[in-house]
């Protein structure tokens, strides 16, 4: 039997910002600690953030990195708790709003962290965190209003960390703070969105408000050309405000879980040499997926909803069009072009498999089919 719940407060649209002096207010926040990252502290965003929380901010953690790390963590609950403050601010895209969350859970559960990751193990044993509002200013990962976070644990995993405890308390989506953004993470981040959605349409696993929703992402970036016209014009407000709530839409829709996409994903987002972008890698390995899928014959309805969304023509290839999407908008063409090599796969595989996307893939994944999925892509 489902189970069914949704999911937190949400402040949405232009000057959203100016809601967070309320919303820590609400919350019992006093003395907040903002986590950020080094660029969006040097373009002067984080200055903005500051004069908006209503009260002087306890601390700043500013140093997150690309890919947030256990080690990176530490420094910032080292930080926070230094501070004596009582509430987190994330600001950034998902690696910061990630590292909110990782700051929150390591400065209220006692270590080794690793068992709070994964299925249900280590979802058992997360309690609450301390009162955290997010602040996204880029729109793809949808972490503002998900129920985890991806850490790269000391022991090398890179990690999935999963409870309704870590819901940020409110989400404050501004699309002012993306308009600008540049032309590439645009794309990757909007993918990164467009794939959150799809994955999510594709799981088995029943909560049919989470499908509307996500095929509602779709038609917004997609079928609405509203990705395509962010990644043209950073300046374009409408389409900046539609990308932004198809991010939003699928953190809302993974709720139901994702897919092989992102199990592969996540495993080649280990490798520290190459530095990979989360939402680059998704955009890439997707149609290699949605190929596996037609070619199998599998979900036959599901994939015909799924092209009516994107506006596609019954019977439609949808690989070709998210390939040809991928082309428009400057995401390179293979895992090759972004510096994976063969001898990337089998040191993974392993980590692809018991990753929590996964198990809850359209169809079942083992290791045969991780490795058709990373030489397709490749």
């Amino acid at each position: 039997m489902p189970t069914m719940q949704y999911l937190t407060t949400c402040h949405f649209d232009f000057g959203a910002l100016k809601q967070l002096a309320g919303a820590l207010k609400a919350q019992g926040v006093t003395r907040p600690f903002v986590v950020t990252d080094p660029g969006l502290k040097a373009a002067g965003m984080l200055d903005q953030v500051i004069a908006a929380l209503g009260v002087p901010a306890a601390g700043v953690y500013a140093d997150t990195p690309s890919n947030p790390t256990e080690t990176a963590a530490r420094d910032g609950v080292a930080a926070y708790q230094a501070s004596g403050a009582d509430g987190i601010v994330a600001l950034g895209g998902g690696s910061s709003m990630d590292m909110g969350k990782a700051i929150g859970l390591m400065a209220t559960h006692e270590g080794p962290y690793d068992r709070y990751g994964g299925t249900q193990r280590g979802t058992r044993h997360i309690k609450p965190i301390p009162p955290l509002v997010a602040i996204p200013t880029t729109a793809g990962t949808g972490s503002e209003v998900s129920v985890g976070f991806v850490v790269i644990l000391d022991n090398g995993r890179k990690e999935t960390f999963v409870s309704p405890h870590l819901i940020p308390k409110v989400a404050i989506c501004d699309p002012e703070l993306t308009l600008g953004l540049p032309k590439g993470l645009t794309a990757a981040t909007g993918m990164d969105a467009v794939t959150h959605c799809i994955e999510a349409f594709l799981s088995p696993m029943v909560h049919p408000p989470a499908e509307a929703i996500g095929l509602d992402g779709v038609e917004r970036a997609i079928a609405n050309g509203m990705l395509v016209r962010a990644v043209a014009d950073g300046g374009d407000r409408d389409a900046r405000w539609n990308v932004m709530m198809a991010s939003y839409e699928g953190a809302l829709a993974f709720v139901k879980g994702l897919g092989a996409v992102h199990g592969l994903s996540h495993a080649l987002g280990r490798l520290s040499a190459l530095k990979l972008h989360h939402g680059t890698l998704n955009a890439v390995i997707l149609p290699h997926s949605l190929a596996m899928l037609q070619e199998a014959g599998a979900v036959p309805e599901k994939l015909a909803r799924l092209r009516r969304a994107m506006g596609l023509a019954a019977g439609a290839d949808l690989a070709a069009a998210i390939a040809d999407l991928n082309a428009k908008i400057g995401i390179p063409a293979s895992l090759s072009a972004i510096g994976v090599r063969e001898e990337h796969f089998a040191p993974n595989l392993d980590y692809a498999l018991t990753d929590l996307a996964t198990a809850t893939n359209a169809i079942p994944f083992d290791a045969g089919k991780y490795e058709e999925l990373f030489r397709r892509a490749l």
